[in-house]
């Protein structure tokens, strides 16, 4: 059962990276994040809706939707302005990196989960390959390193590490299909001031259908297929592997958006590869 939820998150991650990539190549970008979301909710929404009536809700649940719905909000107005100020091979890393670096260590000591040193190895590997990404150099210090899109990839992390652990808890309480549901009316909520009038996502539909039709596909699914995964895997080996995302952020960046500094994006991607095998494949004890 590991080995296959290891490969839904793998999934996962490569799917996250493609409808960031394309979040990343639209000019309102907010307008695309809303509207990827709306087909996949209206069958989402009925879905919790009757399970929620079939099995109820209790005052717990009901707290824990209202935290990630909230943070899911905050999550996608970040990532809309973080996609306005940066790279997508910068700042993708270290928004998916930094929840890679918090989940392990907050499940060892809040879930009572745990890492082999292997897997603590791991985490210095990526926090390296994450330090090499973010412009750092030994010899530039941190005169490559742009602060302002580096601050909000971090935020961003920082939402998704909260979610998640949010999230694992929720599936106590409902599947991950209502999770889901509930989680986007957060995601859109958060975004629904920025797109307004709503002209502005018409004509995103009306110039980017198809792209639009395989988001709508690709960001729900993304986080679906983890949300699978997590029922039957530790987050804290989990969690990590679902960064491979990372390096396919990475190329795409590189290869279809034509951004700089290839040869050390592409090296600091191979360390957090490693970093990623150590944690999930021998970090488990």
């Amino acid at each position: 059962m590991l080995a296959f939820s290891l490969l839904l998150v793998i999934c996962s991650g490569l799917a996250h990276a493609i409808w960031n990539f394309l979040a990343k190549t639209h000019d309102d970008k907010a307008a695309f994040l809303w509207i990827i979301l709306v087909p996949s909710n209206a069958i989402l929404l009925v879905y919790a809706a009757l399970e929620i009536a079939r099995k109820g809700l209790p005052w717990e649940g009901i707290v824990l939707a209202i935290l990630s719905m909230t943070v899911q909000g905050l999550y996608a107005s970040l990532l809309t302005h973080t996609y306005k100020m940066g790279d997508l091979s910068q700042v993708y890393p270290i928004m998916r990196g930094t929840s890679t670096l918090l989940v392990p260590i907050i499940g060892v000591v809040f879930l009572s989960e745990s890492l082999h040193a292997y897997g603590w190895a791991g985490i210095v590997c990526m926090i390296a390959g994450f330090a090499v990404m973010s412009g750092w150099s030994p010899r530039s210090g941190d005169s490559g390193i742009a602060l302002k899109p580096l601050l909000l990839a971090l935020s961003v992390g920082l939402c998704t590490t909260s979610y998640t652990l949010i999230d694992k808890m929720f599936l106590q309480y409902l599947s991950p299909l209502s999770l889901l549901g509930i989680a986007n009316i957060g995601f859109m909520a958060g975004i629904t001031r920025a797109v307004l009038p709503f002209g502005r996502v018409r004509r995103v539909w009306r110039q980017h259908r198809a792209t639009v039709l395989i988001g709508s596909l690709l960001s729900p699914g993304s986080y679906l297929l983890f949300l699978f995964a997590m029922e039957h895997a530790p987050v804290s080996n989990i969690a990590p592997l679902r960064e491979v995302g990372i390096v396919f952020g990475t190329l795409l960046g590189l290869l279809f958006l034509k951004e700089r500094h290839h040869l050390r994006r592409l090296a600091a991607s191979a360390v957090i590869v490693a970093g990623i095998f150590l944690i999930a494949v021998l970090g488990t004890t």
